[in-house]
Parts: C-alpha cells; sequence; structure tokens
C-alpha cells in the first residue's frame, strides 16, 4: 500500500523502463517465433514517439484511438504514446460498424493509428496506418 501512496504515481512506463535499465536484453515478449527483449521495445517505442511527435504533430494530452491487433506493434504503439504523454483510446480491434462509430465517438481522439489496410473500415473515415 506505501507505493500506491507514493507521489508522483509510479506508471507503468516508469516500471518498463526501470526494466529497460536494469535488465535491457531480458525477454518482454515473445510473439509466434520471435522474441522482443526490454530493449528492442525501449528502440521500437522511441522511433515510433520520434515518428508520432515529428511527422503527425502529437503532443502530450492529446487523445489517440489505437486500432491494432494484439501483436507487437500495439504494445510499442502503447510505450510511444505514454512518452509522449498522449492517452490511448483502445478500440476493439474485432468491432466493426456502428459499436465502432459509437467507440471513436466516445473517444474524441485527434488521430486514430490503425494497421495499414484496416482502416477505415466501412463507414469510417481518417487515420493513420501504423507498422
Amino acid at each position: 500500500q506505501r507505493r500506491l501512496n507514493r507521489q508522483p504515481s509510479i506508471t507503468l512506463l516508469d516500471v518498463f523502463q526501470e526494466h529497460v535499465r536494469r535488465r535491457p536484453r531480458w525477454p518482454l515478449l515473445r510473439f509466434q517465433d520471435e522474441i522482443y527483449t526490454y530493449e528492442d521495445m525501449e528502440r521500437r517505442s522511441n522511433r515510433a514517439a520520434r515518428v508520432f511527435s515529428r511527422h503527425l504533430g502529437l503532443q502530450s494530452g492529446q487523445t489517440v484511438a489505437v486500432f491494432l491487433p494484439n501483436e507487437p506493434t500495439y504494445v510499442w504503439t502503447w510505450l510511444a504514446l505514454a512518452k509522449l504523454g498522449c492517452p490511448m483510446a483502445c478500440l476493439n480491434y474485432n468491432v466493426r460498424g456502428r459499436a465502432l462509430q459509437h467507440a471513436l465517438a466516445a473517444a474524441q481522439a485527434t488521430l486514430v493509428l490503425a494497421s495499414p489496410g484496416e482502416w477505415p473500415p466501412p463507414g469510417v473515415e481518417g487515420g493513420v496506418g501504423v507498422s
């Protein structure tokens, strides 16, 4: 309970970055036949954060809707947005139609990040592919 009362709060990003410092080559994620270390995810999320900031103009506080399947890209996209201070609205990748339109409207996002070729689904416009 002492950790919950700390000021400022410890975030998942803080925990991740501590692991990057202490155990950079330890495995963080296994996906199919690939293993990603903390260092791999740090590099990829830093690269994504630079692209989001420099090329898309994302700034701290802007909400970003993310429409990605459950794969490694999702993890480094989340980390990149956390590093930029951008809240992430997670859109269920399996939802389509009116339910997706409702989720997108509720998110009030300034941008949608999606896998190339997956956006926009029928009846939804805008967004940027991520790979």
